[in-house]
């Protein structure tokens, strides 16, 4: 029990994946070794993210720890290098709302959306880095891996459309630094809508997937980050290809036979990557049901919203708080993606999953 937490102050065994920062934000892959760690204190996202962009005060475990403020603030400087360099080199600063039903008794409280704040970016920059290194190291170990995949967009077109409804005009070749540019200008333009932009990016960029990467073969890369040598071998307690891949790693460090054959893992790739598909799905319902039950006790109020989607199949809308979303039903002839609008909730059905909303009018 707890074998792969992080509690404070117990012995865990881990892998370590070192590498150098350079001052550009640049990075080189080090050594991977076996090592028993002991973590230090427990901190919280939002309290450390709100220290680091002088929102509060510093976190009281954070100054009575020695070390570990300065230790907070280097990483802190080290992981905005490292995400300027990528931008510029054409990574996406896209922002999906990941919105999370908090439910006490098997009722559902409230829909909780995942802020971004200096401290997620800080492991999230860390992680990117340990990935590449995951890669490189088992690259020149020269076995076969299972590598993170997202392709150079076969629907660039559709993206090039979709800019001119902003009024900006991209490459008709694929380009990620101007789309990268593009983004960027439209999250400080219009911050309400840019979660539904960044959305609709990631639906025409295609879906991420797992590949065998066999040892001599160049990595496809990962178009929206930015970077050619990627993996997932960072979260083995919660993702089935971290598993595969520190399985391999182990492999090489105890110097034993790869435990997978490039047939397997070409095998073991395509079934994850489905897999991914059907628990995204499932994931996608949950949030809608979650959302249904949420609002069943409010038919008739008024929200402030955002529409997403007007086509034959119908107009759907954002709602700004609660984050849910849902079909206008009445009064939706004339409603274009992106107007701000107000809408009164007709009906609820969470078994289904579906929200009904009347259109009452515009709002500035």
């Amino acid at each position: 029990k707890g074998i792969s937490s992080l509690l404070p102050d117990k012995d865990r065994l881990a892998v370590v994946m070192e590498y150098t920062i350079f001052p550009n934000g640049d990075t080189a892959p080090g050594a991977i070794f076996r090592a028993i760690v002991r973590n230090k204190a427990k901190l919280v996202y939002e309290e450390v993210g709100d220290w680091l962009e002088a929102k509060g005060d510093i976190p009281e475990i954070v100054t009575k720890i020695p070390g570990l403020k300065e230790q907070l603030l280097l990483r802190n400087a080290a992981a905005q290098k490292m995400n300027a360099f990528r931008m510029e080199r054409g990574a996406l600063d896209l922002d999906t709302l990941e919105a999370d039903a908090v439910v006490k008794d098997d009722v559902v409280l409230d829909i909780v959306v995942q802020q971004k704040n200096l401290a997620r970016s800080i492991i999230e920059e860390i992680m990117v880095a340990a990935n590449g290194t995951m890669v490189a190291f088992l690259e020149k170990a020269g076995v076969p891996m299972i590598q993170r995949v997202v392709r150079v967009p076969k629907y660039w077109d559709e993206i090039v459309l979709l800019a001119t409804t902003y009024g900006e005009n991209l490459p008709d070749v694929p380009d990620a630094k101007a789309l990268s540019r593009f983004l960027t200008r439209q999250r400080i333009r219009d911050p309400e809508r840019f979660p539904d932009l960044s959305l609709t990016v990631v639906k025409l960029l295609g879906p991420g997937e797992y590949m065998c990467l066999e040892p001599g073969t160049p990595p496809t890369g990962h178009f929206s980050l930015a970077v050619t040598d990627y993996t997932h071998s960072t979260a083995p307690n919660r993702r089935y290809p971290d598993v595969i891949n520190q399985r391999i790693l182990k492999s090489v460090l105890d110097r034993e036979d790869c435990p997978y054959s490039v047939r397997e893992l070409t095998d073991l790739a395509t079934w994850l990557s489905d897999r991914e598909k059907a628990s995204k799905k499932i994931e996608r319902f949950m949030r809608k049901s979650a959302a249904a039950e949420l609002l069943a006790d409010r038919i008739g109020e008024t929200f402030d919203a955002l529409v997403t989607g007007a086509s034959e199949k119908g107009t759907y809308i954002r709602l700004l708080e609660p984050p849910a979303e849902g079909k206008v039903v009445r009064k939706e002839r004339g409603l274009k993606v992106g107007m701000k609008v107000r809408v009164r909730l007709l009906a609820t059905d969470p078994f289904n999953g579906f929200i009904d909303f009347e259109f009452v009018g515009k709002r500035r």
